[in-house]
């Protein structure tokens, strides 16, 4: 019996060996792993994923860990694509998660422009291995592709080691692979105007155009804000106390600010910081990046810096 329990085994042994002749993998050089910038990377992508998903109550750790079963990719496509697929949420057997991952790559693929196949550094098996490099490539293509103003490290190179096996053995040789290329050589190529904020390129138009725009956006808070009987004249300094930008921000995006969270009706500068500075964290909680606007300016009535804010919520929102 025991002879038999051997034998078969080492049957098995041949059978595991047999399938993987051929085969081309891709590893990490440890080396590389310890990398200040693809730490810097990783993190990155972490908390882009963590910030899009967050109304999900879904957050990631772990790119190697928290991917490889689909739910996350899911949700992902579905926010910044608006793509509702019909897989299962939740996958718990192998089989359940591959087939749901497959669903999803085709589809991620197809959005990416990717559906020839040539370009692409990942797959169903490499993701669901828990396959960092291919993870990687993913996420940044993601990026690139559905928010393409956010800024990942530049030039971020890795040693990566190919390994082949074959009959006659394990062959092996050390590349460097590119997994962000650097910004310096594609932003030259960009004109000031094209890198310009939309809200200067505005200020910097005739001023009957200017205002066109100031009331379009004023016609969308008044709007938004007659419910509560709040009317808007002064876009340029009804918002500098944060009340009203408070009120909202509320509005839009469906939450009640507890009035003991602010200063309802501020009565120095010190209150009107607090408020502004409290309404520029909610939209950053939101998704909307407000972490290059200064509270100061707004407070400032600086008319430039309101308009941004106001405009991030119009270009949001103005469909609702």
């Amino acid at each position: 019996m025991e002879a038999d329990m051997f034998t078969n085994q080492k049957a098995e042994d041949a059978v595991d060996v047999e399938s993987f002749q051929g085969e081309k993998r891709k590893l990490i050089q440890p080396t590389s792993l310890k990398d200040p910038r693809l730490e810097q990377l990783k993190q990155t992508l972490i908390e882009w994923i963590n910030r899009v998903l967050k109304p999900e109550h879904i957050v990631v750790q772990s790119l190697e860990e928290d991917l490889f079963d689909g739910l996350v990719l899911h949700h992902l496509l579905d926010k910044l694509a608006d793509v509702h697929l019909a897989v299962e949420e939740i996958a718990l057997t192998s089989t359940a998660q591959t087939r749901k991952l497959k669903v999803i790559m085709e589809e991620l693929d197809k959005r990416l422009g990717l559906e020839d196949g040539s370009q692409i550094k990942w797959s169903v098996k490499l993701i669901h291995n828990k396959d960092l490099l291919a993870t990687i490539h993913l996420l940044v293509a993601m990026v690139r592709c559905f928010e393409p103003e956010l800024e990942l490290p530049p030039n971020v190179k890795i040693e990566v080691v190919h390994v082949q096996v074959s009959k006659s053995g394990i062959r092996s040789d050390v590349q460097v692979e590119v997994l962000t290329e650097d910004n310096k050589a594609g932003n030259d190529s960009i004109s000031n105007t094209e890198r310009e904020d939309p809200i200067e390129q505005l200020l910097k138009l005739e001023a009957h155009k200017v205002n066109t725009v100031k009331k379009a956006i004023l016609h969308f808070v008044n709007q938004n804000m007659s419910t509560m009987g709040v009317q808007v004249s002064d876009m340029d300094k009804q918002f500098s106390d944060g009340v009203i930008l408070l009120l909202l921000i509320g509005q839009l995006e469906g939450f009640f600010i507890p009035l003991s969270n602010f200063n309802l009706t501020p009565v120095n500068h010190s209150e009107m910081l607090h408020n502004v500075t409290l309404a520029l964290d909610l939209l950053n909680d939101t998704g909307l990046q407000m972490s290059n606007i200064n509270p100061q300016d707004i407070v400032s009535q600086d008319v430039a810096t309101t308009l941004k804010v106001l405009y991030t919520l119009f270009k949001k929102h103005k469909g609702k």
